[in-house]
This record gives structure tokens, C-alpha cells and sequence, in this order.
């Protein structure tokens, strides 16, 4: 067709085309649309900024960290699990707690009563934790748990596991999620008043970076952003409009930057739009390595934004749930395309209920399949260069840097989340994005646009009730056989120190004293919650 020739369009096509984000889409992208400086603004794989990748080689040197989250209910179902995905090639755990164990509430607890092992695995005392690693090599596998309010806890009871099987704390690596600010935003599962909380954060950094070098003592979450109903740009803004807030509130506690930034790890989701994924990925590396160099005077080495990806748990479809692995295959490509350190990828049931051994299966061969037969390994960020590309790459920075701008003149994310910005603009995006599904205007597949009838998966539930009765007797039989004087002196310290209005107070090692003595995730939340009282968010 000659150049500039009017092109032809069936009825339900039209040249009007925008990105899950709004971003307006050509029919065609030329030189002049992604005109960039190769050094300042890409630079090879491996050289700041890093929009092209972290690493000079990446999956050529070393492929992403293929995890599988998973929890269910019991700490003994939940291991026999992770030992079946380490045999089928799993190379790193990853963790779903209970609601109780997120809240801070012991499966006794009559608040937890009907939840306990419903959201994932129940832990109440470190020998739940002994329970859920048996048989793992805690010194060659990495562990990331998928915890906030608790965080602090749950790490101390990973440490004194290792430690009752004499592996020393260098030797651990993983990482806590330890993220609290999106819990304000999107999920709810805090304890705490911000102050106190954001508090406890820094002093994990502090720790980690003094005792547990390897790992990574907080994972900044746009994932459950996106999961509310953010946009790609939002996920974006968001995430990195909290890293700000966590960078300089530890930064004010006396920690000079360059102790704790190597080790701050990300968390993001993948969608189905590929190639905005994709430039989502490389435009958040960009954007990080520009904050952290501007705002912050780092080092290089702490201006490297290292990620987790999972697919999009809201993508998932109960209507025809097979196309979900479909879903989910665009959106591996995607984190990887993007450059990704670590990617879960959700089973095709997980819209029904929680995965099935053989859903969780064929989810982690998905991520096999694109790592060993699609060919995207073979050379770094193969996308580089592409008009399309390059340009959603730059229009979602600027369109992030601009919402990032907002939560700076509202004070930052502490003040933006009380003054409710995270929250208004998030249901509105949620809000709109319904509405284009029900227009049909944004197509789900066997959702709103060949939607035929088929029957139901039938997928077996636990039986949760007979778990929890099981749970309660667990917990009740560890307070009956411990040392009820070593706890009650070690609970009186912690509560004491988190009392104290010194920053140079250092409440670690005392909830570590205190999981080493059997206390249960309830007393050590109660104890703090003595000084620091329990959040109840304005309506």
C-alpha cells in the first residue's frame, strides 16, 4: 500500500485506540515519536538509568526467580505444597499468610473466628514456622512472605528458625513485603497508626542491614494498587510516590541511604495489554533511578529498581477459567519482556477457589516454557528501540512523574493517603474501568464478548473448620508446654522499649527475644499495641 493511502477498517475497528491507561494509540509509530538520548534516557542493559534492565547480560547471565505463592491453611499442607513445586522447578518460596496472622490475631482469637486458614497459611507461634520450612534448605532457597503489619514479626520467627538449625543469618536470603502505606491505600490489613508503623519499618531496615545482609527487608507494592483498580500509571505513581516517603523517613531515623537502598525491592502486577506492561516495567526503572539520584544523592548501586512480578489476580475470569492460562501466558511475557528479577504466575482456578496442585503445575511450566522455548532470554530488553515501544516508555513516566508531583504538594503519601488522594483516584479508575466492561467497550473474553456456556470446574474446598479446630489446639498446646516466665519478662521488655521516644531504640532483637521464648503472634502485636494503640481510619 502506497505510503500515506487511507487504510481500510471493518465496522468494529476504528483508528480511536487508547491504552488501559488513557494513553491515546497511533496506527503507526515513526523515528520522531520516540526521540531519545541513548545515554541519559536508556543506556545499555546495566547502566544507570536502567531502563533497559539491571543486569548488563540479564536472563543470558541469570533467569528470574521462578516463585509460586501459595498457603493453605495448615503449615503442614502449605510445606507439602512448596515441596512440590521445588521438585517440579520452583527455585524460590513464596508465602501466603492467613487474615488472623495478618491482623496480628492468634487463631484463638475469637476475632479470627471463621477466617483461620481461609486466605492462606495460619502461624501463630515460630513452631507454626518450624512446621511450614521443614525439609527446606533455608540457606540455598530464597523465602518472600507476603506480609506488612506483621512483618517484623514473621521475619524474626524465619530467623529463629534458622537459628534452632544452626544456620547463621548471613546465609538467609528472602524478603518481607513490609510495605504498610499501600495497606492504608488498598488492602486494610494494618495494625497500627501510621507514625509507629512507618517507625518499625525503618528499624527493620536498620536491622537487616546490620544482621541479615541478604535480604531484602521490604517489597514496595504497586500489585495490590493495581489490584484495587489503579491504572498502569497509577500503579506506578503510587508505588514510587511511597518509596519516597519509606526512603525518607528512614533517612530522618539516621540511616544513610546507601545502608539500606541496595536492598529495597519492588512488587508489581502484570495485565494483559503487553506492550504497556512492558514499558511500564522499563519506565518504573527510569523514574527510580532518577528519584534516588536526584531527591536522595545515592549511589548508583542504590539507584537499581529490582522487581517482583505476579500476573493479574483481577484479570482472572471465572466464566471459562481455561482462558486464564492464556492470561496469564501474555502477562509472563510481559514481566519478562520487562525485565522482571522474579515472576509468580497464577494458576487458572484461582478465580474459584485456591490452586489446585495441578493448576499451580502448569502455571509454573508457563514460566518455564518462556524462559526455555520463546526465545525472549536470548538478548537484553529485546523491545529496546521500537517506536511503540520507546514512547508508551516515556508518556508513562511523564505521566507518573506528574501524579507524583500531586502527592508532593499534598505532603507526601502519609499526608495524600489522610487527605484520601490515593483512595478518590483509584475508585475512580476502578469505577470507569467498569463501565467499559459493561459497554463492551473493553473486551473480557467469555466475560462480555463470546461468553458461551460450559460447565463449571469443580474444584474441592478444605474443610476449614476441622483446620481451625486444629490450629486452636496447636496454639493453646505451645502456651501450656513453654516457660510462661521467660514470655511474660520478654513481652514486659518489648513493650517497655516500644514505649521509649528514642529512636535509637532498636525493637528487633526484643520481639526476636520474644518469638525465641514461644510468644504468639497475637501477645507480640498486643504488646505493641499497648503503647501504640491500634489505627481506625476516618470515614
Amino acid at each position: 500500500m502506497p505510503a500515506g493511502e487511507p487504510v481500510h477498517l471493518k465496522k468494529h475497528e476504528s483508528l480511536d485506540r487508547v491504552s488501559p491507561s488513557g494513553i491515546p494509540i497511533k496506527t503507526v509509530y515513526r523515528p520522531e515519536d520516540a526521540e531519545l538520548d541513548y545515554d541519559s534516557d536508556l543506556g545499555d542493559p546495566g547502566q544507570w538509568p536502567y531502563t533497559r534492565g539491571v543486569q548488563p547480560t540479564m536472563y543470558r547471565g541469570r533467569l528470574w526467580t521462578m516463585r509460586q505463592y501459595a498457603g493453605f491453611g495448615s503449615a503442614k499442607g502449605t510445606n507439602e505444597r512448596f515441596k512440590l513445586l521445588l521438585d517440579a522447578g520452583q527455585t524460590g518460596l513464596s508465602v501466603a499468610f492467613d487474615l488472623p496472622t495478618q491482623m496480628g490475631l492468634d487463631s484463638d482469637s475469637p476475632r479470627s473466628l471463621g477466617e483461620v486458614g481461609r486466605a492462606g497459611v495460619a502461624i501463630d507461634s515460630v513452631e507454626d514456622m518450624h512446621a511450614l520450612l521443614e525439609g527446606i534448605p533455608l540457606d540455598k532457597v530464597s523465602t518472600s512472605m507476603t506480609i506488612n503489619a506483621t512483618a517484623s514479626t514473621l521475619l524474626a520467627m524465619y530467623i529463629v528458625v534458622a537459628e534452632e538449625r544452626g544456620i547463621a543469618r548471613d546465609q538467609l536470603s528472602g524478603t518481607i513485603q513490609n510495605d504498610i502505606l499501600k495497606e492504608y491505600i488498598a488492602r486494610g490489613t494494618y495494625i497500627y497508626p501510621p507514625g509507629p508503623s512507618m517507625a518499625l519499618i525503618a528499624e527493620v531496615f536498620r536491622f537487616c542491614a546490620d544482621q541479615v545482609p541478604n535480604w531484602n527487608p521490604i517489597s514496595i507494592s504497586g500489585y495490590h494498587i493495581r489490584e484495587a483498580g489503579a491504572t498502569a500509571v497509577q500503579e506506578l505513581a503510587f508505588t514510587l510516590a511511597n518509596t519516597i516517603e519509606y526512603v525518607k523517613r528512614a533517612v530522618e531515623a539516621g540511616l544513610p541511604v546507601d545502608t539500606f537502598a541496595p536492598r529495597l525491592s519492588f512488587f508489581f502486577a502484570a495485565h494483559s495489554d503487553l506492550f504497556e506492561e512492558i514499558a511500564k516495567f522499563r519506565a518504573a526503572r527510569r523514574i527510580y533511578a532518577r528519584i534516588m539520584r536526584d531527591r536522595f544523592n545515592a549511589s548508583e548501586s542504590s539507584t537499581r529498581l529490582r522487581f517482583h512480578t505476579q500476573t493479574g489476580g483481577v484479570t482472572l475470569t471465572a466464566q471459562q477459567p481455561l482462558n486464564n492460562v492464556v492470561r496469564v501466558t501474555v502477562q509472563s511475557l510481559a514481566a519478562a519482556l520487562g525485565g522482571t528479577q522474579s515472576l509468580h504466575t497464577n494458576g487458572y482456578d484461582e478465580a474459584l477457589a485456591l490452586p489446585t496442585a495441578e493448576a499451580a503445575t502448569l502455571a509454573l511450566r508457563t514460566q518455564q516454557i518462556v524462559a526455555f522455548e520463546s526465545g525472549v532470554t536470548n538478548t537484553a530488553d529485546p523491545l529496546a528501540g521500537s517506536y511503540y515501544v520507546e514512547h508508551l516508555t516515556t508518556e508513562l513516566e511523564n505521566r507518573a512523574l506528574k501524579l507524583i508531583e500531586r502527592v508532593d504538594e499534598l505532603g507526601g503519601s502519609e499526608q495524600a493517603i489522610a487527605a484520601g488522594f490515593f483512595q478518590e483516584e483509584i475508585a475512580r479508575s476502578a469505577y470507569e474501568h467498569q463501565l467499559r466492561v459493561e459497554a463492551g467497550e473493553t473486551v473480557i473474553v467469555g466475560v462480555n464478548r463470546f461468553a458461551d456456556q460450559e460447565e463449571a470446574l469443580s474444584i474441592p474446598a478444605p474443610d476449614y473448620s476441622a483446620l481451625e479446630k486444629a490450629q486452636v489446639k496447636s496454639v493453646k498446646a505451645v502456651r501450656k508446654e513453654r516457660d510462661a516466665s521467660k514470655v511474660k519478662r520478654a513481652l514486659a521488655a518489648l513493650k517497655k522499649a516500644s514505649g521509649a521516644s528514642s529512636t535509637d531504640t532498636h525493637l528487633m532483637p526484643l520481639i526476636i527475644d520474644a518469638v525465641r521464648a514461644r510468644a504468639t503472634v497475637g501477645e507480640i502485636s498486643g504488646a505493641l499495641a499497648e503503647n501504640w494503640g491500634y489505627f481506625r481510619p476516618s470515614l
